[in-house]
């Protein structure tokens, strides 16, 4: 069982890793596509919540790259300063991606309502599970008792929760990138070679979502044996 979850771990990691390099190498492909329309990563984002009816979200830059993201809590875009600032085919895609989240957010789109409600246990779950699983484990070797099969179990149902989070994201990032993408073809935002390189952006961008719900579920199958099996 270790063996075979080594190589499925392994081969993970290293689709993690390719979608990962992929995603960089797109990234820096479309940033050299400049938009016809003059446009920046940040005056896409407001258009684009403009055009949806909404004026309570504030688009900011914030420090770093990749650390764009839409926070529901103070209803701000935030936007990595090479998006916020940029004005090319890459930057548009983010830029409209994150927006798409605020999109969810005034419609209280149910796949994100959701997956904000789990957030405060995912917090604790992630940081306990593993203790949990491996105390319980070693608890229960030690002692022969069941106290520690228990609590193995518990941090086995704390992995469950992060691992379903996992997969609840999924839908959310696949829906704000759809509506991204049809916001900026329908409003003509970009030209065609610019669309298509929006639309290969967030399909890669995706895509690293999944390698990580993938990853998630492998953790949580191989700890579900090791738990389960030491019973017998």
């Amino acid at each position: 069982m270790d063996f075979t979850y080594l190589i499925l771990i392994g081969g993970i990691a290293l689709f993690s890793w390719l979608v990962s390099s992929k995603l960089k190498s797109k990234f820096a492909y479309y940033s050299k596509v400049h938009l016809r329309n003059g446009m920046s990563g940040a005056e896409i984002a407001e258009k684009m919540l403009a055009d949806n009816g909404i004026r309570d979200v504030k688009v900011i830059s914030t420090p770093g790259r990749l650390t764009d993201h839409y926070n529901p809590m103070d209803k701000t875009v935030n936007l990595s300063e090479e998006v916020y600032n940029q004005r090319n085919a890459a930057a548009a895609a983010v830029a409209a991606h994150e927006v798409g989240h605020a999109v969810q957010h005034a419609q209280a789109y149910s796949w994100l309502t959701m997956r904000s409600k789990m957030v405060p246990m995912v917090n604790v779950s992630s940081n306990m599970s593993q203790w949990l699983i491996m105390g319980g484990l070693i608890l229960g070797f030690a002692s022969k008792t069941s106290i520690g099969f228990y609590i193995a179990v518990a941090g086995l149902a704390l992995m469950a929760i992060a691992t379903a989070f996992s997969f609840i994201t999924l839908p959310v990032e696949y829906d704000a990138s759809n509506r991204a993408l049809a916001w900026l073809k329908n409003k003509n935002m970009l030209s065609q070679e610019e669309y298509a390189g929006a639309e290969d952006s967030l399909k890669w961008a995706a895509r690293t979502y999944v390698v990580a719900a993938l990853g998630a579920l492998a953790s949580l199958l191989y700890w579900a044996f090791r738990i389960l099996g030491s019973r017998d």
